[in-house]
């Protein structure tokens, strides 16, 4: 299967426009269900006291992921999701001017905060299967590359590389660049689909592990994200720790979700379920769509983009006219098999 993979990561618009209600918002790879129960009775908690500041820099949820990760309290970072933390990373540990490498297309936020950071994007096209192209990306960094960022399962493709394809890279980066790997989907990854991180680690000190709460978790509102690794960047990476900039809701949200884990993975179930029924019905009407690792599927244009805003159904485009979905919901899903129908094939 060969996909055509337009680079949208140029940075352009920074704000969403507003635009007439759709039937279903499917653009931003949200959980479309809301907390667990026993999550939303731990925030409602936090919320009655939300007269008192929460701790000056944060201390217990470190401690918490890192108790749940397998490393040292001092080797995590948190901060405001995913994308908080990214944009730490870039200011504690590159140069104005320096080079940022990444499969494109890729997280929209990414070439974003590169432009934000001064930072030089330096983005490198998947390969024909929506891979991103590890060995292309190895010879992209040169002498002023400054990181380099690897998706895993990757955005928007949902695709996944191997543990030999990241070692491999991670063996062919110099050990001055950091690599962030970005492991915002890893929760709905099946289990002989996941890596041994903390092995990478010890391996490769320049490696940092990206990941978030807004996804599988479905806390993206509470804007809770972080990563781990060695001790020297991390350290470098906390001293542009907000203060004040975590909230008690996210400590009380995270401690409940832990807690919570048979839920958690029924919900993961739920919606792997809802993705795999979703593009195997995609298949039988003949699209290519490539096989998601994630809550979403990439459905190759041309003309899908058009065909679901006409339908109601708000994705996010690509300029070819392909599209990602976020999938999980019964009723959007069926929706989008439906906007597809009649789709040439």
């Amino acid at each position: 299967m060969t996909l055509r993979l337009p680079d949208d990561t140029h940075p352009s618009v920074r704000h969403r426009v507003l635009r007439q209600q759709a039937r279903f918002d499917l653009s931003l790879s949200e959980n479309p269900f809301p907390p667990l129960p026993s999550v939303l009775i731990a925030v409602n908690k936090a919320l009655a006291q939300a007269n008192r500041y929460p701790e000056f820099l944060p201390r217990r949820l470190p401690r918490l992921i890192a108790g749940r990760v397998g490393v040292g309290e001092d080797q995590v970072v948190v901060g405001s999701g995913a994308t908080g933390v990214a944009f730490q990373i870039m200011q504690a540990l590159t140069a104005p001017g320096a080079g940022i490498v990444y499969g494109a297309p890729t997280f929209d936020g990414y070439p974003i905060m590169a432009e934000m950071a001064g930072l030089a994007a330096v983005p490198v096209p998947l390969d024909a299967f929506g891979d991103q192209d590890v060995p292309a990306m190895a010879r992209a960094i040169d002498g002023r590359a400054g990181l380099a960022i690897v998706c895993r399962p990757h955005n928007p493709t949902g695709t996944v590389l191997s543990a030999n394809e990241i070692g491999a890279f991670l063996g062919a980066v110099p050990s001055h660049v950091p690599v962030v790997l970005d492991e915002a989907y890893a929760e709905f990854l099946a289990p002989a689909d996941r890596i041994d991180t903390l092995r990478l680690l010890d391996r490769y000190p320049n490696l940092l592990v990206l990941r978030t709460f807004s996804k599988a978790y479905g806390l993206a509102g509470l804007r809770i994200g972080y990563c781990f690794g060695a001790r020297e960047p991390i350290e470098r990476i906390r001293r542009l720790q907000l203060p004040f900039g975590v909230s008690a809701a996210a400590m009380a949200a995270v401690d409940a979700s832990y807690a919570a884990e048979t839920e958690l993975r029924a919900r993961i179930a739920r919606i792997t379920a809802e993705r795999e029924a979703l593009r195997d019905a995609l298949c039988l009407r003949g699209l290519a769509i490539p096989r998601s690792h994630a809550n979403f599927l990439y459905l190759p244009g041309p003309g899908v983009a058009t065909a679901l805003r006409r339908a109601g159904i708000t994705a996010k485009a690509y300029p070819d006219g392909s599209a990602r979905v976020t999938v999980g919901d019964p009723a959007a899903d069926r929706a989008v098999l439906v906007a597809l129908e009649s789709l040439p094939r």
